[in-house]
């Protein structure tokens, strides 16, 4: 008895007081090993779990009933003895009873904590609603892409404060995850467990209960550019953001500038462009771009129409800029729907001349096989890298189809109907050709916003954005065959999905299977 308390004592990872029944496993040791709270997220737990080695890493698995299914990912070492693992538990369903075991490895060891409940809360309780949620799957026999949907949800009306706009859901159509927040324009899961979000005037990391982490506003920024001599300030950050493996965020800011006479504009005019701004923890700016310093203001085929940029600016819409990624070889693509333009971006992590090494897409710097206009995007949204193999790189384009150049030169609308599309294209950076090598045609024509995303299993997922006209999305689950057939569907109603995408789980490198 004795030694195997000393073992207990040794090698696990429990309060020694708690260790006076016999086996290092026993539930009344085990009860004293862990706690589980709620969060002010009511369908996020903690898990606490208290361990005397250093060394030793943590794990949950839960579900709704003691099969579990689902898990999170494994905590890093602990560096201290005596160490309490919290481990944040996300993806249950609202006001739905789950079971819950912590699993803790150390060198030589390891212990299963007896199975725990517990019972999330209903949205409506902390004042939310979802909006309506429908799915189908009207291919039999056709099994979906494993994962969660991410939806990052609009509201083009009146802002409603109860609606959920930042959300995932699994794919039943149950939401198991939010942030209670409007007006978040883009927001991503973490290789650390955690959630970046851009919120206009500031860009925010949270944990998984909402907890904020860390944050950068738009005036720190402002305060570095003019401290670095830069000749802009941004009016706020819009459509999207990322991580660098530095750990430094780029984001993606409007800023205006005044023009004279441009053409079919005299007088004096408030153009509202876009910059990058690289930006340490602190939000000092170590590097930073402007599409005024790159670009022909000349060059508008959208036109210049008055639009609301990020933080209340106006201007003249000449960029429109909506998405970023980051390459390969340290530089960046940014996407420019005012453009029809994909820019390749010398960024080389950090250290770039800002210099745009190529313009992709129609009357930029590759040939399309077949020269018909119509094969390029338009409008585009969402460029996502696929693969990339020394010059040769494959993206996935939604492919709004806005002014879509026809073969005459005349664009879409009036005679020919736009239309819009989920495409892939294989682009040789050397060869300066761009292929289509797969697309689809759904028949409706989203005017604004949507993604497109290959998925694991080979399939693609493309998000039509108000397709109906009536504050609506589409998001379809496709085979990429010449004839795609719809796996899944989900109809949204209430608001507009500006991006929805599939999304392994809300852990990084877990999985989860339906």
């Amino acid at each position: 008895m004795k030694d195997q308390r000393f073992v207990c004592l040794g090698l696990f990872l429990v309060v020694a007081l708690a260790l006076a029944s016999t086996g290092c496993g026993d539930a009344s040791s085990s009860q004293s090993l862990s706690s589980i709270n709620a969060t002010q997220n009511p369908l996020v737990a903690e898990y606490d779990v208290l361990a005397l080695n250093s060394g030793a890493t943590a794990w949950v698995e839960f579900g709704p009933d003691t099969s579990y299914g689902r898990q999170t990912s494994v905590t890093s070492p602990t560096t201290e003895f005596r160490q309490t693992v919290r481990i944040l538990v996300a993806g249950m369903k609202p006001s739905a009873t789950y079971h819950m075991r912590a699993h803790v490895n150390w060198s030589g060891g390891s212990w299963v904590d007896q199975d725990h409940t517990f019972t999330t809360k209903s949205l409506a309780s902390v004042g939310l609603v979802a909006p309506q949620i429908k799915i189908t799957q009207p291919s039999q026999g056709l099994t979906p892409n494993p994962g969660l949907e991410l939806v990052d949800g609009l509201i083009l009306g009146p802002p409603d404060a109860s609606l959920l706009t930042t959300f995932v859901m699994d794919l039943q159509g149950n939401v198991v995850w939010y942030y209670p927040a409007s007006g978040v324009e883009g927001y991503k899961f973490l290789s650390n467990g955690n959630v970046i979000l851009n919120l206009g005037s500031v860009l925010r990391e949270v944990d998984l209960a909402g907890n904020t982490i860390q944050e950068i506003n738009e005036s720190q920024v402002n305060q570095s550019l003019q401290a670095h001599g830069e000749s802009f300030q941004i009016t706020g950050f819009h459509h999207d953001l990322l991580l660098l493996p530095n750990g430094h965020w780029i984001g993606l800011a409007n800023i205006l500038k005044s023009f004279t006479d441009l053409p079919g504009l005299p007088g004096v005019t408030s153009v509202l462009s876009d910059v990058l701004v690289d930006v340490d923890s602190t939000g000092n700016v170590a590097w930073a771009w402007s599409a005024f310093d790159h670009l022909d203001i000349n060059r508008a085929p959208f036109g210049m129409a008055p639009f609301g940029g990020a933080g209340g600016a106006t201007g003249a819409d000449w960029t429109h800029a909506n998405a970023l990624q980051y390459t390969a070889d340290g530089n960046l693509l940014l996407s420019m729907r005012n453009q029809s333009w994909i820019l390749k971006i010398d960024y080389e992590n950090g250290t770039g001349s800002g210099d745009i090494l190529w313009h992709l897409g129609y009357q930029g710097d590759f040939a399309i096989p077949g020269g018909d206009p119509r094969n390029w995007f338009y409008g585009q949204h969402d460029p996502v890298i696929m693969s990339t193999s020394g010059s040769q790189m494959t993206l996935s384009i939604w492919d709004n189809g806005n002014n879509r150049i026809q073969p005459d030169g005349s664009v879409c609308g009036p005679v020919v109907a736009c239309y819009s599309r989920p495409t892939i294209f294989q682009i040789d950076e050397s060869t300066k050709v761009a292929e289509l090598v797969w697309d689809d045609f759904p028949n409706l024509f989203s005017f604004w916003g949507g993604a497109a995303e290959s998925l694991g299993n080979g399939n693609v997922e493309f998000d039509l954005t108000d397709p109906f006209v009536n504050s609506s999305s589409r998001v379809q689950e496709v085979t990429q065959t010449a004839t795609p057939e719809t796996v899944w569907q989900l109809d949204l109603t209430d608001e507009n999905a500006y991006r929805a995408f599939r999304i392994p789980s809300l852990y990084p490198g877990v999985t989860w299977q339906q």
